[in-house]
């Protein structure tokens, strides 16, 4: 069993609460409004994500492809310029992934689950999203991630946010 299996063996055996102390890192952290990360809440809690953003058509197109791995608390938010339907794929991907497709005020509207590796079949989101925030697959059902959770990131500062800055 190579690291990276090991890696994902320990994860799968995380539970939901074990998972989340592990992406909060405090409140002073979880509640500042920065670039490079995000913090979702929701009934289930908060978690806090360390990313990358892809907010152009080049970083949008390149996304997560050819990565082996990608640690447990980060993931890229892909914003757009303005609320769009939105549909994703799989294309040169090696790693699962969970996508949240996000619309202007910052609330998640769907989550495609642990989409399939190398797979090209199309993931609509559906209309009027402005971004869409890829973590690792599997870490929205263990965090207990739901539709209607709210995303905190400056992204979504100028479209009257659900949860702001």
């Amino acid at each position: 069993m190579g690291s990276s299996d090991r890696r994902l063996t320990v994860i799968k055996r995380l539970t939901g609460a074990a998972v989340a102390g592990l992406l909060m890192t405090g409140a002073a952290a979880a509640n500042a409004c920065r670039d490079d990360a995000v913090t979702l809440r929701g009934d289930w809690g908060k978690a806090r994500f360390s990313i990358e953003v892809a907010d152009d058509t080049a970083e949008r197109s390149q996304g997560l492809m050819h990565r082996r791995s990608m640690p447990l608390s980060s993931g890229m938010l892909f914003i757009y310029e303005t609320p769009q339907p939105l549909s994703f794929w799989m294309r040169n991907t090696l790693i699962p992934l969970d996508l949240l497709f996000i619309d202007s005020q910052g609330v998640v509207q769907k989550i495609h689950h642990s989409a399939k590796p190398l797979d090209e079949t199309p993931i609509p989101g559906g209309d009027n999203l402005l971004s869409v925030l890829e973590i690792n697959g599997g870490l929205s059902e263990r965090l207990g991630i739901t539709e209607g959770s709210e995303i905190r990131h400056p992204a979504f500062a100028q479209n009257d946010p659900a949860w702001p800055c």
